[in-house]
This record gives structure tokens, sequence and C-alpha cells, in this order.
């Protein structure tokens, strides 16, 4: 059986800050360096950069050989403590990371020693290199093509991330790095106005963590230069709002009215899968610190599994509810085309208008919305909240950001499970992320 010594190492300039990891897989018996690994994270904390870096140092032993004997060592006492059993993990956002970590190699087959940092230089370096890279506006790469450290850097994320790019309300960019569905991402959530996207990041240290993290900063010179979107120091880590558009229903695939005045379906064997697989994307990026979600039976369903992966409770606020369709409820587009044209019409041009038989006006839904955001944002200031919730509010949350004119809802289209972000700042600007389709997800 084959031995490998994996020494790892994160860092963060701020904590947090701009932060990256750094991880080495040597043979045990030669001390030959096998492959290297590290990343640029955006704006995080030493803990989750510590955390990250030794997600993707076991990941790069695993894509190695699955079956071999890993001592990994490390600078870091909370790291090794809490992975050797010895210190409890208090903190959810640290949970998921560890959780995730014990399950890369099966159980006994990881050792954990602590060593001083003086001797961990090699993970330090690369660590360094990946922030060093960042700063440039760049994700760190290394010197040759070998197989084993690309895979691991889409084991860690980025490719998880880049492929994620579409979901509507879902995941990490295109280009960015770590959201497995979302990149794990999803979601997601901006941490500098500066990148000007918001994005499911990074969640924070045991003590105080952060909400969130940027995927592809522009340099320093470049912000100050940018009027509206240069770094305010004084601005704090803003409150981002990880969207989730719940799994599907039996009605999805079929396109029908599905507000909150309709049977309230439950989410069908695609949509448990779905949600499962955004479960394992944010539980691998270890961000969210809450979850919120619509009262309806798909939205709860599609909560409780993601939460309980996270380690988290899921708390319901009446204002995410879907928009009320009235007599439209249970339709496709087409039926109700054919029944109630002067409605319909009314309603694709007039945010005022109500569905036939009483339902409510996009405009109502937006000030319900508005109303509910504020109060979740002073809430929840600084912190990653993963809301559970439907397409219309998250296509109003999307436009009320953004500044766009109701008329955009019906440019947007979000995919079941998708997600995207938004991030509140102090100064009342946001920032946005949107991906979408999370069907190429792994559980």
């Amino acid at each position: 059986m084959r031995e490998f010594i994996v020494e790892a190492d994160g860092g963060s300039r701020g904590n947090p800050g701009p932060a990256g990891y750094g991880a080495v897989v040597s043979d045990a018996v030669t001390g030959e360096t096998l492959a290297e690994a590290a990343e640029y994270l955006g704006v995080a904390t030493n803990n989750v950069a510590e955390y990250r870096g030794l997600l993707a140092g076991l990941r790069t032993a695993h894509a190695l050989d699955p079956a071999a004997r890993v001592h990994v060592r490390m600078d870091s006492k909370l790291v090794v403590e809490q992975m050797s059993g010895r210190w409890k993990i208090k903190h959810p956002g640290m949970k998921p990371l560890a959780a995730e970590a014990n399950r890369v190699f099966p159980p006994g087959q990881v050792t954990y020693e602590w060593i001083p940092r003086a001797q961990n230089t090699h993970a330090d370096r690369l660590a360094n290199e990946a922030m060093d890279a960042g700063a440039r506006g760049e994700q760190w790469s290394a010197n040759s093509d070998d197989i084993e450290a690309e895979a691991i850097r889409e084991a860690t994320g980025t490719a998880e991330t880049r492929a994620a790019a579409a979901v509507s309300a879902g995941e990490a960019g295109a280009g960015a790095t770590g959201v497995g569905v979302p990149g794990d991402d999803a979601a997601i959530a901006a941490g500098t106005r500066a990148a000007g996207a918001a994005r499911v990041g990074d969640g924070g240290p045991e003590q105080q963590p952060p909400s969130s993290t940027t995927p592809q900063p522009s340099s320093p010179a470049k912000q100050s230069q940018t009027p509206g979107w240069s770094a305010v120091p004084d601005l704090g880590t803003p409150a981002t709002l990880v969207l989730l558009r719940h799994g599907e229903t039996p009605l999805t695939p079929q396109k029908r009215f599905s507000g909150s005045g309709g049977t309230d379906p439950s989410l069908s064997d695609a949509g448990r899968e779905q949600a499962q697989r955004v479960a394992a994307a944010l539980a691998r990026r270890g961000t969210v610190q809450a979850v919120v979600a619509s009262p309806l039976a798909r939205t709860q369903e599609t909560a409780r599994i993601v939460a309980a992966r996270l380690g988290l409770d899921v708390t319901t606020d009446e204002g995410l509810r879907e928009t009320h369709f009235g007599a439209w409820e249970g339709l496709t587009f087409g039926e109700v085309r054919e029944r109630h044209p002067e409605d319909l019409n009314a309603w694709l041009v007039d945010p005022e208008a109500h569905p036939t038989g009483g339902g409510e006006s996009f405009a109502e839904t937006a000030t319900r919305i508005a109303a509910t955001r504020d109060k979740l944002v002073a809430a929840h200031a600084g912190r990653t909240v993963l809301l559970v919730t439907h397409v219309t509010p998250i296509k109003t949350l999307i436009r009320l950001a953004l500044g766009a004119p109701p008329k955009s809802l019906f440019r947007m289209e979000l995919s079941a499970a998708s997600l995207s972000a938004v991030a509140y700042y102090a100064d009342g600007n946001a920032s946005v992320r949107l991906f979408n389709d999370t069907s190429h997800l792994r559980a």
C-alpha cells in the first residue's frame, strides 16, 4: 500500500481578506513531490483557507491513489485537532468543510499531525503564490500540465464553478473558483465590490465567519479607476443572500403556473435529486450560515434537504412565497392565452395588472419582496444566508438589485434548483451574480 504525506496551508491577508491555499502531496518513503495544488479564494478567513487547503491536499492524494494511506501535516492547530476529533467543531460554517474532508478517504486511512510553521514552507509558498496571483486578477496555475494536479484543481471547485455558470438562482459563475453547484458550489456570494459580482463564497473563522468570497477581483489599480465600484474599506462585509430556486415538481417540466394559490406540489424524484446535488455543493463550500425558506411545500422540502447536509435549521418566512396566480394556477401559458387573452396581455405589459381571478400583481409581489429583503439584510448583516424560494421572488430580488424595469422579469429564466447571489453593502449598493443549470452537479 502506498503512503503519502499531505502538507497543506491556507492564509488570509486581513482575516477576512484576500485568501488562498496551497497543498503538496509527496511520497512518504522517498520524499518525492508528486503533485501540488493552490487556489485563490477571494475574500475569506484563515480558517476557511486552511480547510480548503486540506480538502485540496486530500483530493489530490485521492486522485493519485484512493487506496493509499495518508498522513496530513499542517501548522493549523485548529484544523488538526478538529479533524483528529479532539476538539469540537462549534461553528456551523466549519462543520460541512470538516465533513467533506472526512469523506475523501475511508475512516482510518488518514492521520493528522501538527507541525511548526517553519516545517510547512512548501504549502505556505503555494498559498502565497495563489494570493499573489489573485492580486493580479489571475488564478494560480502549476508550471506543468501534470494530470494529477489538473484533476485536483477541478476537484477543488474551479471546474465545477465554471460549469455552474448557468443557474439562474444558482451557482458560481463562469471562470470563478469554487461552487460545485454551483461550485459548491453554488452559490456562492460576493466579498468585495471591486469584483462587481456576488458569489457563493467561503465561510468564516470559528469566531467570526465572513459572508462571502470574490472570484477574480480586479487589481487595486484598476479598482481605484472605476467610479462607484472601488473597494471601500469601511463598508464591512456585505449581507449576502444566496438565492436557491426549489427543486423540480411534477408541474415544472410542463411549465405550468405554480404559485402560492395552487395545489402546492411537493418535489418530484428529480427535484429531490437536484436538491441533494445543491446541498453537496454548498457543503463543499462551507459558506452558508443560515437557511430561510418560503412556506410552500416544494421550498420547505428543498430547504430541509440542504439544511440537513449543512447542519443548520430552516427558518420560514412568509414573504418568500411565490406570487399568487389566481385562476391561472396549474395552467400552461398557452392555456392561459386561450382562456384569458385580455387579462394575459395586460399582465405582460403592466406590473399593476392582476392575473384572472384576483391573483397578485408583480407590483404587489415587488413590494412584499423588498420588505422581506430589507428585514433579512438587517437581521443577517455581514453573513451569508441561503434563501430557498421561487422564480418570481428570485427574479424580483435580482431586478431590484440591478435597478432594472419590471419588464425585465420576462427576460430571465431560472432553472429548477438553480442558484444566484446578491450581496448588499452598507452604502445601499448591491452586486449580483447569476448562475443557472445545476444538472451537471455531482451529489
